[in-house]
């Protein structure tokens, strides 16, 4: 599939009224998981090509080219609207939350394991085995709060267990800066990685800092906002591999060619078929969209798309499937390790003065204030022990003991 050699319908025919922009929601009970990942996923992607658009616009001094942005920025909003309003009413804010941590774990884990680059290979295996902790500790309130068992959300799709502890991923903000790609030799797969990975962090990082604060208890809030806290964090990390060399217009090319790539691996794998629909409507709007990215690159920049992304064709679509043993793989080989500039060290080679430290004495010095281990301690409290869905015992000898929560590990 080339999206460059198909044919394009003109952006405005493609507005939609409002009984197209209202959708039928899926059914949360018996919705598949993948499902909801696309659906999540998707609602991030759109998000971030409008704010994108939203920061080129001001940025640019052309009122003709704010005039295209604007014009197809308003068709990302109705995209945006379309997929965000699937979610249905009886669905529940940490219900959804599952649902996040789940994209999380699986895009993150199927983008590594189809990542040619070995730096940028590294920085998804690292945050991978966050969102995986973070699953676990949502599961646990989820089970506490409402006794729903986070497995029924997910199936058997995701394990639910320990990762790298949510208390040992606060670092320094230094630590989240990254080499960036040059993305005029990366290879393809690596533009559109560094891309995905970036925006459907982004959305769960927006998603956590609007609604963290409406959630009906203090351990709920206080899980929350710590875990925010660690998406910025990720946010960061992900973001600082983007090119910063390309320029507005190349990056509004890539954008577009990103949504084309992911709406059509979506289509193909879609098993809703109300759901399929929206994936084939928005494919034949993006691909208009990446046309005129095109007209404009070669208008302003006079650039032919070739020299940004060459050849069109897309690599290998996004298929989501088991991640589980290579989840358990990283998680067994990396537990101890974090952030150190641009690059990873396992925390007991760090030096003592390492600033690794000093933020950790600094956010959890005192380790029972720590909402990520309350959650945990909690339900070991109430239960004898913690909230696990495991298809193998967990591979870090320390993290199997399910009536404590073991605060010291890579910390």
């Amino acid at each position: 599939m080339n999206p460059f050699e198909q044919r394009s319908v003109q952006i405005k025919d493609t507005i939609m009224d409002w009984s197209a922009l209202y959708p039928i929601p899926y059914n949360k009970m018996t919705v598949d998981p993948y499902t909801k990942v696309r659906i999540i996923l998707m609602n991030g992607i759109e998000v971030e090509a409008v704010m994108f658009k939203h920061q080129f616009h001001r940025n640019c001094p052309n009122n003709d080219l704010r005039r295209e942005l604007a014009l197809s920025r308003r068709i990302e909003q109705q995209q945006q609207k379309r997929i965000n309003w699937l979610k249905p009413i009886d669905e529940t804010q940490l219900e959804t939350t599952i649902g996040y941590e789940h994209v999380a774990v699986d895009l993150t884990a199927w983008l590594a394991q189809n990542e040619p680059n070995s730096y940028v290979k590294q920085a998804l295996d690292f945050a991978l085995l966050e969102d995986f902790d973070h699953l676990y500790r949502y599961s646990n309130l989820l089970d506490l709060d409402a006794q729903i068992p986070a497995q029924q959300l997910v199936k058997s799709y995701v394990d639910i267990t320990p990762g790298r502890p949510t208390i040992a991923e606060h670092r320094f903000p230094f630590e989240s800066v990254k080499t960036p790609v040059d993305f005029k030799t990366a290879d393809i797969r690596t533009k559109l990685n560094t891309l995905i990975i970036t925006a459907g962090e982004q959305q769960t990082m927006n998603f956590y800092m609007n609604l963290g604060n409406t959630y009906y208890n203090d351990l709920g809030r206080q899980l929350y906002q710590e875990i925010a806290m660690i998406e910025e964090q990720h946010v960061s990390q992900y973001g600082s591999l983007l090119d910063p060399n390309c320029t507005w217009l190349e990056n509004l090319l890539l954008h577009e060619y990103t949504e084309c790539y992911l709406y059509y691996s979506f289509y193909q794998d879609e098993l809703d078929v109300n759901v399929k629909s929206v994936w084939e409507l928005h494919l034949q709007q993006e691909i208009a969209h990446l046309h005129k990215a095109v007209e404009l690159l070669q208008k302003y920049e006079n650039k032919d798309w070739q020299q940004v992304i060459p050849g069109g064709e897309f690599p290998k679509l996004l298929q989501f499937h088991d991640t589980r043993d290579y989840v358990r793989q990283i998680l067994g080989q990396q537990i101890l390790l974090t952030a150190n500039r641009e690059q990873y060290t396992p925390v007991p080679e760090l030096p003592k003065d390492h600033d690794f430290f000093f933020y950790q004495n600094k956010v959890n010095h005192d380790v029972n204030a720590v909402a990520s281990h309350n959650v945990i301690a909690q339900h070991q409290q109430k239960y004898n022990v913690d909230y696990r869905a495991e298809a193998q015992i967990n591979p870090v000898h320390e993290l199997t003991d399910r009536t404590v929560d073991n605060t010291t590990i890579a910390r």
